[in-house]
């Protein structure tokens, strides 16, 4: 049967590098179109900033309630109208996982991101609204990175890559060497996956406990609307479960109630919203 979505994939022209399906956590398909090498993933690289918050919250660095302001060092606040550091002090962080800050520009530009992050009059005091942008997800790795007193791919490599498998991937950072944190990670196929399989697991993975079953139930469940569904903490989420997304055909589908989860990557600009109809078209007849 999985030979059949293979087959669909070739045969509509869908620029997909792999596919993989686990169930019951177990991976029982595997198909690459493309070579095995690591691509892109865009903003699924969202999701592993909102990981290293998870791992933060468990050792006690830092929580979802505290504000902006207060993670950030005092020396990034100079200079800010009072206005603006009054609201920035009583942002919680939750507010840039569940991105329900409007008024950020899609991605953070000039010559120090964070200082433009801070002054581009986004609605720091404002009520909760769906606003999907790159900046929040920049200032939670920010916020994070000042919390635990490293660099978050310092932080991440032995909590989370090496428990994973995962070698030290390639990622981005800001103009002053931070943590990007909304994207330019790359990977392969079933290095993406293995995030996945963790939250699909309740935080563990090869039987070691990595995140806490609070930090997960929270992530991946609705923590607010959107017209998609809804939003967890970097994690889309509909009726079905949660998925790590990226542009372009980068997504890591997630069913914790049928316990099967499929993960695609690729390089489909205008044809992405085809290929997962195609998936959950397909999953739906299984």
């Amino acid at each position: 049967m999985f030979e059949r979505l293979a087959w669909e994939i070739e045969t509509r022209g869908l620029e997909v590098y792999g596919i993989e399906v686990f169930e019951k956590g177990k991976i029982v398909y595997r198909r690459q179109f493309a070579p095995d090498a690591r691509y892109p993933i865009y903003s699924a690289t969202k999701s592993f900033t909102s990981t290293a918050v998870g791992l933060a919250v468990q050792e006690g660095k830092l929580s979802v309630e505290d504000s902006l302001g207060g993670l950030l060092p005092g020396k990034y606040m100079q200079g800010l109208p009072e206005e603006v550091k009054s609201a920035v002090d009583h942002l919680p962080l939750g507010r840039l996982l569940t991105m329900s800050v409007p008024g950020f520009p899609f991605r953070p530009e000039g010559e120090d991101w964070l200082r433009q992050a801070l002054t581009c009059g986004a609605g720091f005091d404002s009520e909760e609204v769906f606003s999907y942008s790159n900046v929040p997800a920049y200032l939670a790795g920010v916020a994070v990175s000042e919390a635990v007193g490293e660099h978050l791919m310092e932080y991440l490599t032995p909590r989370l890559f090496a428990p994973l498998g995962i070698e030290r991937p390639e990622y981005a950072d800001d103009p002053q060497g931070r943590f990007y944190g909304a994207t330019g990670m790359k990977l392969t196929v079933d290095e993406l996956s293995r995030l996945g399989q963790l939250y699909m697991q309740g935080g563990v993975f090869d039987g070691q406990r990595l995140l806490s079953e609070d930090w997960v139930r929270a992530a991946i469940s609705r923590q607010i609307a959107n017209k998609e569904g809804g939003y967890g903490y970097f994690f889309w989420v509909d009726a079905d479960g949660f998925s790590i997304s990226g542009k372009w055909g980068q997504k890591c589908l997630c069913c914790p109630a049928r316990q099967r989860m499929i993960t695609w990557m690729g390089n489909m600009p205008e044809r992405s919203g085809e290929m997962l109809r195609l998936v959950r078209e397909w999953m739906g007849k299984q």
